[in-house]
Order: structure tokens, then C-alpha cells, then sequence
């Protein structure tokens, strides 16, 4: 059963029939061992190196499954820091901020209720993926019996660093004095809802950030139910915001998915901001302190972001889809920020870690300098049509994949291609368009970006390209 719910990044099933309050406390003890192994053998042997973080999200299994999680790491011999309800970018600080061998987070980000799972980080809060300790985890998990072995007694307290981390995450935010800006905030009934009072105030109180006035949207997570699906990236779950945004005049929208570690920007006039045009912008600002710095980025992005990253005097690098491969991108490259179609955004001075709350504070210092609007800004960057994400079905995904290279190798069409991952056509100089075909990890699927430098090329090469990859599919 263990086997089901660890996935490429995380470990995530729907409660309680595929992860269990049993299965909780088997994670707990397997991620024990891994994280105080893994310290040791890098020679952190100091106290705070038997130290686990702890937090959860709002859903109604994220109370037992914690403390089954917790018990399984005491019974190992690893001692907790309980941070309770938080969001995910509160783990990746608390880890640093304290010193710990690691951190896991419970919650199943942006999936319907019934789901919830675990995020797993290391020392410096290092992604915990399938090549990088998710795999030993699984192993040790699945080894152990709870009614056999020998407990431990490792410790567990609880701790408040809401202060520590609100001083952590507003020094990203530049706030001239006189500055006003209006948003909204749709929490999706997630972790925002709790994280962004902590750290701005309450509606109605007097605020933190004098100016900045905030509409709240979806911040009640108590009931345990969702207004929309807290997935940022489905356009239908903006709706809401993008209403508010054009009902109160604000000057942006954001939408946080369920953990709140990642969101979506919506400009003034309701228009979905595409996130990698974001860390385009972003890029700029970054830059413009780190001059010649690396910007890293999701290879699926617009091909302005390695544009307006040359322009502004930095080192474009392309990276692999996934966390656990942009974080590493940004540690080789020693990155100063980095994004990814998916919503997250990496910041050197976060411990290359994503946050949602940061990339808001970085968009609100933007818009506080600019003296233009956010459509303003995000315009001349989206200057290339774009197809957004295609899946197709397919059995033979390899064959698909192989007969496109083949096709478009030189000599017959002159295209780049690489296979950084899945494979990337690449004609866009000779031919003003360039794609990017993965397989998924679970399903017999394709998922096709594709870009071109006009409307009409990008039909004509969906057109061509599309009957090769399968049936079209809603997903």
C-alpha cells in the first residue's frame, strides 16, 4: 500500500483508504531515520540535528495523521518542532532559521479534501524527492512494525515563529513611504487564510503595511470545504478574484493554492497573469541589485524570459520541471531567483526555496516603483502566442517521442532539439516556433507547450504536430 501514495516529489492519497493514520506514523519513523542519517553523514552531529519541523495544513485528517507522524518520529529517536497549522514556506524557514535535520509538512497542497500526504524537506531545507531520500524513506517506512520495535524517546514541543518569519518574509518588501495599493486575496480556503493575518494583520485592525489595503476572499479554513479547487492554475478557480478585482477596483489579484506556496497573479483589468511572464518581471528586479546574477527557469517558458534576462544583464538557465530540479538549478548556478509555469518561484535570500508570499511581496514592490499598472508591465512580455498545456492520451508515448525527433532532426528540418526534458523541437530563429513534449510519470500521457512568434504559425504547428502525440484530452 506504501508503494501507492510516494510519488516522483511527495507522498499524497486520499484518506483514509489509500494513507492511513498507521501509514502516518510509518512516514514519520522512516523520515526520522533518513533526516538524522543524512545530517550525520554530511558531519552535522550538533543537538538541533535530531530535529524534526512539524506543520500541517487545514484539512479535517491533518490533525491525527500529524500526530501519528510525530509519535513515529519520537519512536525513532528524532525530537519534533511542532509549528502546527502553517503554510509550506514556513517549514523551508523554520529549518533554517533553526538548524534542523529536516522538516514535513502535512497537507495535499492544491487536491480536493479527501486527499492529504506529506512534503518533505532535508537540511537547508533541501527537497526530498525520489533520487534525493523519498525512496530510502519508503524503504525504511515500509520495513518497520510499530507493535515490535524498540521506542525511542524522542521529544516533541511546540513553537511559535510567526514573528521570526513575518520579519523573514516582508525584507523582500519594498514599501516607499506614501506607497497605497489596493488588492484582493482569495486564500482558496487554505493556509493563506491563516498565513496572510499573521503577517499583514486582520481586516479591520490597523496595518502592518500602512497603504496596503487587502480584500479577503475564501480566508475561512475551518470547515473544511473549498469554494473552488485551491488550484490556482485552473483558470475557472480565478473567478473569483478576478470578479473582486474589477467589483473593487484593486490594483491586482491573488490566488493561493491550498498550502499557500504557490499563487497567481491577476492584473487590474482581471486578466490572468501567466507565471512564467511573472518570473520574467521578477527577473528584472532581481537583477537590477545582482547584476550578471543566473535567473533559472522552467524550460516550458516563454522563450521572453531568456530574452528580458539578457537584456537586463543576467545569465538565463534552463531548468527541469519540478521542484527538487529548480532548487538544485539555483544551488549549481548560485541563482538569485527562479520560476516555473507551475506557480512556484525560488529566491537565493529564501534558502533557494519557493514562496507564495514572497513572489507577492516582490510583485507589490514592483507596482510600488513602476508608476504603471500590472497589464502595463506584463504586456510587452507577452508578446508570443502561446498554446498552454496539452495532454494527450497515447499508449506508445517513447514511439511518439522518438518518430518527432526523427522528423525534425537536422538535416531534413533544422531544428535544435534536446532532450533536457521530455524533448524539445526547437525552430523558433529558421522557422519563428519551438515546442516541448513530456511524458507523465503515472498516466499514458503527452503534455505539449508550444510557442510561436505569431497566431498563425502557432495554429498551423498545433495543427501538424498534435495528430502525432495521441487524443486530445481534458486533464
Amino acid at each position: 500500500m506504501l508503494g501507492r501514495i510516494f510519488k516522483a516529489y511527495d507522498i499524497r492519497g486520499t484518506y483514509p483508504d489509500l494513507l492511513n493514520d498507521t501509514m502516518a506514523w510509518q512516514i514519520g519513523y522512516g523520515a526520522s531515520k533518513y533526516l538524522i542519517a543524512d545530517a550525520a553523514a554530511a558531519g552535522e552531529t550538533t543537538p538541533m540535528m535530531r530535529n524534526v519541523v512539524v506543520g500541517r495544513d487545514m484539512r479535517s485528517s491533518s490533525p491525527s495523521l500529524t500526530r501519528q507522524l510525530i509519535q513515529g518520529i519520537n519512536d525513532q529517536s528524532g525530537d519534533v518542532i511542532d509549528l502546527g497549522m502553517c503554510d509550506t514556506s514556513m517549514i523551508y524557514f523554520a529549518v533554517n532559521h533553526l538548524d534542523c535535520a529536516g522538516g514535513v509538512m502535512v497537507t495535499a497542497s492544491h487536491n480536493p479534501p479527501n486527499y492529504n500526504g506529506f512534503k518533505i524537506s532535508k537540511r537547508k531545507a533541501k527537497p526530498v524527492g525520489e533520487g534525493t531520500g523519498l525512496a530510502e524513506i519508503r524503504k525504511f517506512a515500509a520495513m518497520v512494525d510499530k507493535a515490535t520495535i524498540v521506542k525511542q524517546s524522542g521529544r516533541s514541543q511546540s513553537r511559535d515563529l510567526w514573528s521570526a518569519y513575518a520579519k523573514h518574509v516582508r525584507s523582500f518588501l519594498d514599501w516607499p513611504a506614501g506607497a497605497k495599493l489596493k488588492i484582493v486575496i482569495d486564500a482558496s480556503n487554505g493556509m493563506a487564510g491563516t498565513m496572510i493575518p499573521k503577517l499583514f494583520g486582520k481586516v479591520g485592525v490597523a496595518p502592518v503595511v500602512p497603504g496596503l489595503t487587502i480584500v479577503e476572499v475564501n480566508f475561512d479554513n475551518t470547515r473544511g470545504v473549498f469554494a473552488h479547487e485551491p488550484n490556482p492554475l485552473v483558470e475557472s478557480n480565478l473567478k473569483q478574484v478576478q470578479e473582486a478585482v474589477l467589483a473593487e477596483q484593486a490594483d491586482l489579484g491573488v490566488c493561493f493554492d491550498g498550502d499557500a506556496d504557490r499563487c497567481v497573479i491577476v492584473d487590474e483589468t482581471g486578466r490572468t497573469v501567466g507565471c512564467d511572464h511573472l518570473t520574467a518581471l521578477l527577473a528584472r528586479h532581481f537583477l537590477a541589485t545582482s547584476p550578471g546574477a543566473a535567473i533559472v527557469y522552467d524550460l516550458r517558458s516563454t522563450k521572453a524570459v531568456a530574452e528580458e534576462v539578457t537584456k537586463a544583464g543576467g545569465r538565463p538557465v534552463r531548468g527541469r520541471v519540478g521542484h527538487v530540479f529548480l532548487k538544485q538549478a539555483m544551488a549549481d548556478n548560485e541563482g538569485v531567483f527562479g520560476g516555473e509555469l507551475s506557480g512556484h518561484f525560488y529566491f537565493k535570500d529564501n534558502y533557494n526555496a519557493d514562496s507564495g508570499v514572497i513572489s507577492m511581496c516582490v510583485v507589490l514592490s514592483i507596482l510600488t516603483r513602476a508608476g504603471k499598472p500590472m497589464s502595463e508591465l506584463i504586456g510587452p512580455i507577452a508578446r508570443y502566442p502561446q498554446s498552454g498545456e496539452i495532454n494527450f492520451a497515447i499508449d506508445d508515448k517513447d514511439g511518439a517521442l522518438l518518430a518527432l525527433k526523427r522528423e525534425f532532426s537536422p538535416p531534413a528540418k533544422g531544428a535544435i532539439i534536446d532532450e533536457l526534458d521530455g524533448v524539445t523541437i526547437d525552430c523558433f530563429v529558421k522557422h519563428g516556433w519551438w515546442c516541448n513534449i513530456r511524458k507523465s510519470n503515472t498516466e499514458p500521457l503527452l503534455r505539449l507547450n508550444m510557442e510561436a512568434k505569431d497566431k498563425p504559425t502557432l495554429e498551423r504547428m498545433l495543427a501538424e504536430i498534435s495528430p502525432k502525440l495521441g487524443r486530445k484530452v481534458d486533464h
